[in-house]
């Protein structure tokens, strides 16, 4: 187990690293191969498009001091009709969907000094929140009131899963923790080393029946048993390979998707694939992917890589149906689907509309002027976004 210094220092080194990889060199894709715009190192930038679709905005809410710069990702989870969002100063709070009205506030003891990191989990009547200290506290959902607190041993940066009777908890240092629902004492726990070098981030582990599914650093993805935390198997989602650190990162990041009974997870190293999920064998692999979330709709996936190409997957062989490369360098998010459509966030607080079906260019609106990291979520038609000063915004596509 990686020391909570060594763990940092290496995050911090990679941020550093996904910086200048963002900003490769890529040619051809705006205005012709003849062409070059002088600035092959920026962003992209954007161009006019012609809506074919109109976005409303619904609201705004403020949740607090956002994430800055700490690179954990943060965002909201909707559930129930509300929004639940955290700041890293300003505790937890519930939004009616529809208005984004403030239903209610938690606030922390000062004197605790909490910084609450990644997202709220919801689940069994909670809403669970991890901090940077290795906090965690559960909520009543319906009213915010405090009904324990526990600690894990790391930094928690995403959202626990609540189910089963339990919560779980997937902190910075490769550990599953379980913990009771209803009194917070440790179950069990389960560790996965954690490579040198890895993407600032992880995501919340998946529940299933009877499995608990989690997206490790070194580019693998591991079912577990929600009993007693033993694993049932481990696939490998993308080889970490490679001559440098640098070059062997391989992180599954984002939330795997579990459909059915097929697992659908992505990694840093570009590749997404299909898992059976009760046997753990692959269905079928993508030479597409990033480390972040998957968009999913009827017939097929949406991811964005590393280098800001957004591309459409066939979800039932996992070929490459369409791309959209003119977001390169935008540092998107992981993307979301609304209706007939994929949603990307960038660094300059935009969020952008692609058809689902050809990837084509749909709409554009902006959520705050700050940038956007963590994935857009989708629920009755509403999208919901969290930017990095901790501003929430909501979006409805017109009928």
């Amino acid at each position: 187990m990686k020391p909570r210094s060594m763990l940092l220092r290496s995050s911090l080194v990679l941020m550093c690293a996904f910086a200048l990889g963002g900003c490769a060199t890529v040619k051809g894709w705006f205005g012709g191969d003849k062409k070059d715009d002088g600035k092959p190192n920026e962003p992209a930038e954007l161009t006019e498009i012609a809506p074919s679709v109109t976005v409303s905005k619904l609201w705004s809410a403020q949740a607090g001091k956002g994430e800055g710069r700490t690179g954990v990702r943060q965002g909201p989870v909707i559930a129930d009709g509300r929004v639940y969002a955290a700041a890293i100063e300003g505790g937890v709070h519930a939004f009616d969907l529809q208005t984004g009205k403030s239903v209610w506030q938690y606030k922390p003891d000062k004197k605790a000094e909490l910084r609450l990191s990644g997202g709220p989990g919801v689940g069994e009547g909670l809403v669970v929140i991890g901090g940077l200290d290795g906090e965690v506290i559960a909520l009543d959902a319906a009213s915010g009131a405090e009904k324990w607190q526990a600690k894990v041993g790391n930094e928690v940066i995403a959202a626990p899963a609540v189910g089963m009777g339990m919560v779980f908890v997937r902190s910075n240092d490769g550990r599953v923790t379980a913990l009771d629902a209803t009194s917070g004492e440790r179950r069990w726990f389960w560790a996965h080393e954690v490579p040198m070098l890895s993407v600032r981030g992880n995501d919340a582990p998946v529940l299933g029946p009877g499995f608990i599914f989690v997206g490790n650093d070194d580019g693998t993805v591991s079912a577990l048993s929600a009993t007693d935390g033993r694993p049932l198997w481990e696939q490998a989602v993308a080889q970490a390979e490679g001559r440098t650190e640098l070059d062997r990162m391989a992180d599954v990041d984002g939330a795997p998707v579990l459909e059915g009974t097929t697992l659908y997870a992505s990694s840093f190293k570009k590749q997404t694939i299909a898992i059976d999920a009760p046997s753990g064998r692959p269905m079928w692999s993508s030479s597409h992917g990033g480390a972040g979330r998957i968009g999913v709709g009827s017939d097929r996936l949406v991811v964005s890589d590393p280098a800001g190409t957004v591309y459409g997957l066939d979800k039932a062989g996992g070929s490459a149906l369409w791309q959209q490369p003119a977001l390169a360098r935008r540092n998107l998010t992981a993307p979301a689907v609304q209706g007939d459509y994929a949603v990307v966030g960038d660094f300059d607080g935009y969020l952008h509309w692609l058809k689902l079906d050809n990837g084509e260019f749909a709409a554009r609106a902006r959520a705050g002027g700050k940038a956007l990291r963590a994935a857009p979520v989708v629920a009755d038609g509403i999208l919901v976004v969290q930017n990095v000063e901790g501003e929430l915004t909501a979006f409805r596509l017109a009928q």
